[in-house]
């Protein structure tokens, strides 16, 4: 159904294999700093538009891999999708984050929220078929999801919160609430990523975006418990192909070595974690993903190309003491910022693929 993957570094670093150098993708890499992203989401007339449509998700999708030569492809959607197909109502003002028009406020809308049909979910896993095909196995693509932590905090929130006021009241004043919705969002969640698996994903990454905001004890039974929730229920394998998974927590170095005991390949760091460090912590279990500051993508290309450096010197020796192999993904340490200039992208990809490929010459 789908043509033979032509780069497979990606999936390689993911399960610890060797490589011939060091794979790179960026969150949010198909997004608002490509001038030809915006002009796609002008004619979809809407961010939705542009989510909701598979052409459009599949345009938007290839467009930073026509400009810079990434390692892996992710699926162009939203992690808000999933609660929006539960009824809560999302939308997208002009200039403003996301909205649900019916947040999840009381006993009885907790009481009411069911793991969605996954039918009104047709148009993601379309795109993830529609991508895979237009990519025509010159990368793998990543599938994903929000965790069911990060689309609680928007489904009771309403939106996106500084001080995730409404969200923690529930958690600490009606801990069975947050726990009934938890649930909920954990079988969504592993159902809608298992879906992507089966339409063409080649890899699955759970978004813990405000995992980091909980406090130590309240991460672990609120954030942490249901990421292994949908862990268990994803599919190891597809077609006789591993599924590798990574999990990311925004703000979660505190918590390195739990969530490296998850059933998982790779654990995104960001930027405030050393990788060095990081790699201690959790030994041999995990591939790690991460983590360059993306403010660095404001600097001079100079810079950009030390600090590029800087992060894959800190990873350490490629090989463990035991001989095995320590998987690296180059990422940034959190999605790039729609200011930030493409010609730095091509200089801090172009950094990385040659860095690292002189770091294994060395050995």
């Amino acid at each position: 159904m789908f043509a033979p993957l032509q780069n497979d570094t990606f999936l390689r670093a993911l399960l610890r294999q060797p490589t011939d150098y060091t794979p790179i993708w960026l969150m949010r890499q198909a997004g608002r700093y490509l001038p030809e992203y915006n002009a796609t989401r002008a004619r979809a007339g809407s961010f939705m538009g542009l989510a909701t449509d598979p052409g459009y998700a599949t345009e938007v999708t290839l467009q930073p891999l026509e400009r810079f030569p990434l390692d892996a492809a992710i699926l162009f959607s939203d992690i808000l999708t999933v609660p929006d197909a539960m009824g809560l109502g999302l939308s997208f003002a002009a200039g403003e984050g996301p909205r649900f028009a019916h947040p999840l406020r009381d006993e009885a809308a907790v009481a009411a929220l069911e793991v969605p049909d996954l039918a009104k979910l047709r148009y993601v896993f379309d795109a993830v078929t529609s991508i895979r095909r237009a990519l025509q196995g010159r990368v793998p693509l990543i599938g994903f999801s929000g965790s069911p932590w990060t689309l609680a905090c928007y489904m009771v929130e309403g939106g996106g919160s500084d001080d995730y006021r409404l969200v923690k009241s529930m958690l600490y004043r009606r801990p069975d609430l947050m726990h009934r919705i938890l649930t909920v969002n954990a079988d969504a969640v592993a159902a809608y990523l298992n879906a992507q698996i089966d339409a063409g994903a080649q890899a699955v990454m759970i978004f813990d975006s405000w995992g980091g905001v909980l406090a130590d004890g309240a991460f672990q039974s609120f954030s942490l418990a249901y990421t292994e929730r949908v862990l268990k229920q994803l599919k190891p394998e597809h077609e006789g192909q591993r599924i590798p998974r990574i999990v990311f927590t925004k703000g979660g170095g505190a918590w390195l070595e739990a969530i490296a005991a998850l059933d998982t390949d790779a654990v995104g760091v960001d930027w405030t974690v050393n990788l060095g460090h990081a790699r201690a912590r959790v030994g041999h279990r995990v591939a790690l993903q991460g983590n360059l500051d993306p403010a660095v993508l404001f600097a001079e290309p100079d810079q950009i190309r030390a600090e590029a450096e800087k992060a894959l010197d800190s990873f350490g020796p490629l090989r463990n003491p035991d001989g095995s192999h320590a998987g690296h993904i180059f990422n940034l340490g959190h999605g790039i910022s729609q200011f930030t200039p493409p010609e730095s992208v091509a200089v801090l990809v172009d950094a990385v693929h040659r860095h690292s490929r002189t770091l294994r010459s060395a050995l």
